[in-house]
């Protein structure tokens, strides 16, 4: 079971409402992932894919002290970018696939004045 707190985050994406809710949700996102420690754990539960990790695993791999991981979890999941389900004693994280997939799509929305054939990255050179 999700906990209620991290289920009404889940709500507001995938950036889908009106254009200043998508722009608002967006800025929150990148905002979090602005920071180097929280773009590694995101990266980090990217990686582990649907199974998660549980703090303490990032907290190893990542060498960072509980407090701080914290912190950064929590900020993380305001943003709506990473979801907390109980596992036993402990919380097993997980990125939020749709809610990423949302805001890459919002991101290339209208590249390349809407043609997408063009938005290919190799043309760039």
């Amino acid at each position: 079971m999700v906990p209620a707190s991290i289920a009404r985050l889940h709500v507001r994406f995938p950036f889908d409402y009106s254009r200043n809710m998508e722009l608002n949700d967006a800025t929150t996102a990148l905002a979090a992932l602005g920071q180097p420690t929280r773009l590694s754990v995101f990266r980090l539960l990217v990686e582990a894919g649907p199974e998660g990790r549980t703090p303490g695993d990032i907290s190893d791999a990542l060498s960072l002290p509980g407090a701080t991981l914290s912190f950064h979890l929590k900020e993380l999941a305001a943003a709506g970018l990473i979801q907390g389900e109980p596992r036993g004693r402990s919380i097993c994280y997980r990125a939020d696939f749709d809610a990423m997939r949302g805001l890459i799509e919002f991101l290339t929305r209208n590249c390349c004045g809407g043609n997408r054939g063009q938005c290919d990255p190799g043309d760039c050179t």
